[in-house]
């Protein structure tokens, strides 16, 4: 079973992108005695290194930021504007809180036009993030001693188990931060054939920003991208619209908007997914993208790249889901395509 307290605590922590400070500061503590070496380069990134026998590197990235809003405005009533950090479906805003980050964390709750007073023309419209405002139910004086243009806004819901799953904010991407933490334990006192970068990333939800720096400067022979995918496995949805599916094991990314993994790199983790019995599914997604990206173009030969997705529904919202059998068949996964890189 996965530690769900450990994930709890990760998905919780808040860290929108360009602001990553308490989720970093639990990434150091949890990988204390894990590696070789570690270090925060300039950006942000947590660089942490597992010697391995080998001459060659092996580097995986999972970013530690997650979804996120800025203050732009607080109007003469007290009421906050905001930007988005990342991509947001509006309509799951409506009504949610959210926890503003000043000198004081403050909580408040998304506002827009009650249906009451809508005309039927703006009924049947899509909302979009413009037609929001934060409430923090106090006077723009009283406001103003806590907070200013430029804090960070994330979302504020607890992780709890529904099912078979786990359901929490910032599961994009905090379940790719545990399951590399949990990689690293299972590969303590273990020797493998290659120096493993494990690399906490910043700013991937506005761009690759974080594991590209980080690439450049560990210029990798191979890269392993951890991030979630979506699984469109509900009521209403196609077969061929999935992508991937909860419950079905790891997801071994073929392509996504932004990159197409090295064969090579996607054989090696199908084979050790056979060898170790872990359940996998191939994923095909049509757009978006992740580090994987950045890791694949940044160093100066580039890299042998692939990537290990997690399924998760609901991505990008209020809250995601993720299967917990997947979260430990994606840590096993990353646990021996390590520890068996020599095989590629």
């Amino acid at each position: 079973m996965i530690n769900v307290e450990l994930l709890s605590k990760i998905c919780k922590v808040p860290g929108a992108p360009g602001f990553e400070d308490k989720v970093r500061a639990l990434v150091l503590r949890q990988i204390d005695g894990l590696v070789d070496s570690v270090r925060v380069d300039a950006m942000g990134n947590v660089i942490a290194k597992k010697n391995g026998t080998g001459d060659k590197k092996v580097m995986c990235a999972a970013h530690m930021d997650e979804i996120s809003f800025i203050v732009t405005h607080i109007d003469e009533d007290g009421f906050v504007r905001f930007h988005t950090l990342g991509g947001f479906d509006p309509k799951t805003l409506t009504a949610q809180r959210v926890i503003i980050h000043g000198k004081k964390d403050l909580v408040g709750v998304m506002g827009t036009k009650p249906i009451h007073l809508m005309k039927p023309e703006e009924r049947s419209k899509a909302p979009s993030t413009t037609d929001f405002f934060i409430d923090l139910g106090m006077p723009k004086s009283e406001v103003v001693k806590y907070i200013e243009v430029g804090d960070p806004i994330t979302r504020e819901r607890e992780l709890i188990q529904m099912g078979e799953c786990v359901n929490s904010k910032s599961l994009d991407n905090r379940v790719s931060v545990y399951i590399l933490i949990e990689a690293l334990k299972a590969l303590k006192g273990r020797e493998i054939p290659y120096d493993f970068y494990a690399v906490f990333t910043v700013q991937e939800e506005v761009g690759l920003r974080g594991a590209t720096t980080a690439a450049s400067q560990v210029d990798p022979d191979f890269a392993i991208g951890l991030d979630v995918t979506i699984a469109f496995d509900v009521p209403g949805a196609q077969p061929h619209e999935a992508v991937s599916r909860l419950g079905k094991g790891a997801a071994i990314k073929i392509m996504d908007g932004s990159v197409i993994c090295d064969p090579r790199m996607v054989r090696h983790m199908k084979a050790v997914a056979k060898t170790h019995d872990i359940p996998w599914q191939a994923e095909v997604l049509p757009a978006g993208g992740t580090d994987t990206a950045g890791l694949q173009r940044s160093g100066r030969r580039g890299s042998i790249a692939g990537a290990i997705s997690i399924p998760c529904r609901h991505i990008h919202q209020v809250i995601e889901m993720c299967s917990i059998a997947d979260i430990e068949a994606c840590t096993s996964l990353l646990v021996e395509t390590v520890a068996e890189m020599d095989k590629l």
